[in-house]
């Protein structure tokens, strides 16, 4: 039952990245970079690597996505597109 866990979790990996690519808005595209993140701490909870994961989601989900927030707020938009 566990690897059901696994491909539905990697599953939403995967579209969290390519979502992420694809997205035109760059609040969008950090929230599912934070999203990508904290799915791939859980990944790695599963396998076993707790310290992996505790790391990923304080640095990753975390910090990270508070600075791509605070980047995009500081810069302002040329075109209405």
């Amino acid at each position: 039952m566990v690897w059901q866990f696994d491909v539905i979790i990697l599953t939403l990996v995967i579209v969290c990245g390519i979502g992420a690519l694809a997205v035109k808005d760059l609040i969008g595209a950090a929230i599912l970079f934070s999203a990508y993140s904290f799915l791939m701490c859980l990944l790695w909870a599963i396998m076993g690597a707790v310290d992996v994961a505790f790391t990923e989601a304080s640095v990753g989900a975390g910090v990270s996505t508070v600075l791509f927030v605070a980047a995009v707020f500081q810069t302002r938009r040329r075109s209405k597109d």
